[in-house]
C-alpha cells in the first residue's frame, strides 16, 4: 500500500472515531442542550429549527473540539449563537433582548447542578416506589397512556387512576424534598 494510501485509511479512520465520539457526546447531553434552547426560545418550531442548526454547526466544528473537555458547555455555546443568528435572521429582537438571553442563559448554566441532583434524586425515589405504583407511573409519563387506558388495564375507575397518580407524585415530591435535604440542599 502506497503512503498516499495509508494515509487516507487512517484519515478515514480517525474520521470514524470522530463521529463515533460526536454521536456518543451528542446523544449523552442532547436532552440538556434541549432544554436549554427550549427555555430560551418561545416558539416550539424555532426552538426545533434552531437545535438542528446548531447540531450541525457542533457536527461541523467537532474537530476543534477538544475531547476530555466540557462538551455540554460547548454545545451550549453554539446553540446560543444559533439562537442569537436565527433572531437577527428572523427579525426576532423585539421579543427579548440579547443581554437578557445572555443573563438568563447563564442561570440555566448555573442551576444545571441542582436540576442534575433534583434528578438524581427523583430517580431514587422512584425506585422506592411500590411495584404497582411504579407501574401506574411508568404507564402514565412513559408510555404516554391516558388515564381512562390506565383504568382499564388495572381494573380501577378513572377516578381512582386520577386519585393514585395525584398521591404518587405528592409522595415523589416528598421524598425529593427528604433526598435533597440529605445532600445538604
Amino acid at each position: 500500500m502506497s503512503e498516499s494510501e495509508q494515509k487516507n485509511v487512517h484519515n478515514e479512520q480517525e474520521g470514524r472515531e470522530s463521529g463515533e465520539d460526536f454521536l456518543r457526546l451528542l446523544n449523552q447531553h442532547e436532552k440538556k442542550i434541549t432544554l436549554y434552547v427550549m427555555n430560551l426560545v418561545r416558539d416550539r418550531g424555532d426552538a426545533e429549527d434552531i437545535l438542528q442548526e446548531s447540531k450541525l454547526v457542533m457536527w461541523r466544528h467537532f474537530h476543534k473540539f477538544e475531547l476530555g473537555s466540557n462538551f455540554l458547555a460547548w454545545g451550549r455555546k453554539i446553540a446560543f449563537h444559533q439562537i442569537l443568528t436565527y433572531r437577527r435572521k428572523h427579525k426576532k429582537r423585539a421579543e427579548l433582548s440579547e443581554a437578557f438571553l445572555e443573563s438568563v442563559a447563564l442561570e440555566i448554566s448555573k442551576n444545571e447542578g441542582s436540576y442534575d441532583r433534583r434528578s438524581d434524586a427523583l430517580k431514587s425515589c422512584v425506585t422506592k416506589l411500590s411495584r404497582p405504583h411504579r407501574q401506574i407511573l411508568l404507564m402514565r409519563y412513559t408510555r404516554d397512556m391516558e388515564v381512562e387506558e390506565i383504568g382499564r388495564e388495572v381494573g380501577r375507575s378513572e377516578g381512582a387512576v386520577y386519585r393514585l397518580l395525584s398521591r404518587i407524585r405528592m409522595m415523589l415530591q416528598d421524598c425529593v424534598i427528604k433526598e435533597m435535604g440529605k445532600v445538604g440542599l
